[in-house]
């Protein structure tokens, strides 16, 4: 379903965790980040990218390579993608592969396209990284934490933030790399806020907003979050309950996250 348009933007939303697929459309080119996840869902981007693409190209921002980011990957191979130099690195890019074809024979899946891991066009190894087109510049940044392959994208003059797997309202922080990257990776969100003039964030999960507080209130409960792990007994549990509707189905990544940072204690002082 399009879960957000206007004149340059659309967002698709997938019926599984709220994932979404935004497409930006400039003079010269359309932009998309991550193609996911039903096969009637990817025909249904594929469908709306072909009406509306005429001869200008097509750049596929990928956030970073969980499995769930990359599975529409095969469906659009005339695309430019533009990914970490981590994403690009990977050394786990079969495994990733691996788990979109678990996935498809789990719920008796065919796709119209073979999944492949991306093959990255222009890799961005820097803060501050841009591309500029005629008439727009993407800035990019790292953005691990999530995963360690991460990225966040700002495109002006539209004042777009694509966050990724970070600052939804539907998840709390899922740390599967390192707590440490995630807090300095907020840290850097709330740079990007105060440098950027940001109007519009669109997370990788959950609602695209254009309300400044909103965008405010996502920064500070992770951040929230964040700050009460270490020394969590039991009572954030409260606190995500009334926060994120669907915690419950979510609820051990809270104590996986919780053994990330003993884990991460733990190696500090080996």
């Amino acid at each position: 379903m399009i879960q957000f348009q206007n004149h340059t933007i659309t967002v698709f939303q997938s019926a599984l965790y709220m994932t979404t697929s935004a497409i930006i459309q400039t003079n010269e080119a359309i932009i998309m980040t991550d193609p996911n996840w039903l096969p009637s869902e990817i025909q249904e981007i594929q469908d709306f990218i072909n009406n509306i693409q005429g001869d200008k190209q097509l750049y596929i921002i990928y956030t970073h390579s969980d499995f769930d980011h990359i599975i529409g990957s095969g469906a659009f191979p005339e695309a430019k993608v533009i990914a970490s130099k981590r994403f690009d690195d990977n050394s786990n890019k079969a495994e990733s592969i691996q788990k979109v074809h678990q996935f498809d024979q789990k719920y008796y899946l065919h796709r119209s396209y073979s999944p492949v891991y991306p093959t990255v066009d222009i890799v961005v190894s820097e803060d501050g990284y841009t591309v500029e087109l005629d008439s727009i510049t993407m800035t990019f940044y790292q953005a691990p934490g999530h995963t360690d392959d991460g990225l966040f994208t700002v495109i002006e003059p539209y004042g777009l933030f694509l966050s990724g797997d970070y600052l939804s309202d539907v998840e709390f922080p899922f740390i599967f790399s390192s707590y440490k990257d995630y807090v300095n990776t907020m840290n850097k969100a709330e740079k990007i806020l105060h440098n950027h003039a940001i109007t519009t964030h669109i997370p990788g999960h959950g609602m695209t907003t254009q309300k400044q507080q909103e965008i405010q209130k996502r920064i500070d409960s992770s951040r929230y979050y964040l700050t009460q792990l270490p020394q969590d007994k039991g009572e954030l549990e409260n606190y995500l309950r009334s926060e994120y509707s669907f915690f419950e189905g979510m609820k051990s990544i809270h104590t996986d996250n919780k053994e990330m940072i003993c884990k991460e204690s733990l190696e500090e002082h080996l």
